[in-house]
């Protein structure tokens, strides 16, 4: 398990943020790993059947490396866009005639196998998340779920937590509204408006390389990484000022560590 890095610094000093923005999918809730699965399923079914027809050898996705770099945090047609990039595949963007492949139709089956694999197996939140934003409402500190999935309300109902949350932002609010995806800052500053907070006295709490990114590049005043998958040097690097393997880690100001 990865011990937690040092802070780099933030522009909050001594004091605490006066809202803190949560992503859903591997920070809230359990259900990353949900996700990789389901991409999993998707992404081998279509590259089996290309390879298949085209005489090559089967690379199945990784739901190690392949998730993290290119899909983790992402809307699912990014999701979809980047991976394919990365195996030099373009399709496209919808299907023009009867068994076509395209963006939509793998992000679409993405989605059907992520909501058939909730429906089955449920969903948990992680207990140190729901104790940390617990402690924050209690300190009247607001707090955001932000997800780029548009099953996030979903997720959160399912885990019992959604209750907990002052503003939600997701994929359906992204849509609505044309927020661009991570690694892009939308969502997220979206969430710290609605939470009625600049940036500068907002923290971002964040698994995924592209959410961690996105933080950055708005320019929060803290970026906590979550590190359940050995990427810590990884998290640190696309600039999170504190990486923890859970946030049961996490002391309060959230720089200190325990």
């Amino acid at each position: 398990m990865a011990a937690p890095t040092e802070p780099r610094g933030t522009a909050l000093n001594e004091a605490s943020p006066d809202a803190v923005v949560l992503d859903t999918d591997g920070v809230i809730t359990d259900t990353a790993r949900v996700h990789a699965s389901a991409w999993k399923r998707v992404f081998d079914d279509f590259l089996r059947r290309r390879a298949r027809e085209r005489g090559e050898e089967f690379r199945p996705f990784d739901t190690g490396a392949d998730y993290l770099l290119h899909v983790d945090g992402r809307p699912r047609a990014d999701g979809v866009r980047a991976f394919l990039a990365s195996r030099g595949i373009a399709l496209p963007e919808q299907v023009s005639r009867p068994g076509q492949d395209s963006v939509a139709a793998l992000a679409d089956a993405k989605d059907a196998a992520f909501r058939a694999a909730l429906d089955r197996d449920g969903v948990v939140a992680f207990p140190s998340t729901v104790a940390l934003v617990r402690r924050l409402r209690k300190d009247g500190i607001g707090v955001a779920a932000v997800s780029a999935s548009r099953n996030c309300a979903r997720v959160l109902a399912a885990a019992g937590v959604d209750a907990l949350f002052d503003v939600r932002v997701d994929g359906m609010d992204a849509a609505r509204l044309d927020l661009a995806g991570k690694p892009a800052p939308d969502l997220f500053l979206e969430a710290a408006r609605r939470l009625g907070t600049p940036p500068g006295r907002t923290a971002v709490v964040e698994d995924s390389l592209a959410g961690v990114e996105a933080g950055r590049r708005g320019g929060f005043a803290l970026v906590v990484g979550v590190d359940r998958n050995g990427r810590a040097a990884a998290l640190a690097e696309r600039g999170a000022d504190v990486v923890v393997p859970d946030l049961g880690e996490l002391g309060w100001p959230p720089w200190r560590t325990r």
